[in-house]
């Protein structure tokens, strides 16, 4: 999925859906998250930054981690061109990496976790890096039949809530709430359909 990555990184932001998603999320976790200007966040997954910059005039440092060598250089010339000084990108995959010693006040991803066949360690690993008190916000996919991605993806079909939650709560995180925040529209053979997202929050 890397190659596919680095192959869309250049025309990414060009897509008014991608853009209005990470606007939508971001307006939810705004209204249900106290964010700081001096706390310190962690985006996983974060391709071009389409979240992080959404959030950027509300958060202290923030580091964007992915593993596109693709999506990050073009998150590095819109950081370059922004004069934004509290976003710092990072080349990292959890699954194979160490993980930062660094600690973040809040985690945030969106349409990653479904891409990571290990949720159960992802999970783990956030919990380790989140600060106590911390945040996790995860926007994803519901539970879907295979047709959003087709029949060559080998991630998770969406995430069913109630599984999730167990899941969450094993790696050891509470007050875990979810809310619908997008409709994804996507064509699917000769019709358009839309795939709802959620957005999770739990707490550390």
């Amino acid at each position: 999925m890397t190659d596919y990555f680095d192959q869309e990184a250049a025309g990414w932001d060009a897509d008014p859906v991608k853009v209005e998603r990470a606007r939508t999320v971001a307006q939810a976790i705004r209204e249900n998250v106290s964010l700081r200007t001096n706390g310190t966040a962690l985006e996983y997954g974060c391709g071009t930054g389409l979240l992080s910059f959404a959030l950027q005039p509300y958060l202290g440092q923030i580091t964007l981690a992915d593993n596109s060598s693709g999506m990050l250089a073009v998150l590095d010339k819109k950081i370059a061109a922004s004069g934004i000084g509290n976003m710092t990108s990072m080349k990292a995959d959890f699954s194979t990496d160490p993980l930062p010693q660094t600690k973040y006040q809040l985690i945030y991803s969106l349409m990653t976790l479904h891409h990571i066949p290990d949720t159960d360690k992802i999970l783990e690993d956030f919990y380790t890096l989140l600060e106590t008190p911390g945040c996790l916000c995860v926007a994803d996919l519901e539970k879907e039949d295979g047709s959003f991605h087709g029949p060559d993806f080998f991630g998770h079909k969406g995430f069913d809530r109630q599984e999730l939650s167990q899941k969450v709560l094993r790696a050891g995180f509470r007050k875990i709430t979810f809310k619908p925040v997008f409709q994804m529209p996507k064509i699917v053979g000769s019709s358009r359909n839309f795939f709802p997202i959620f957005l999770m929050i739990a707490e550390k």
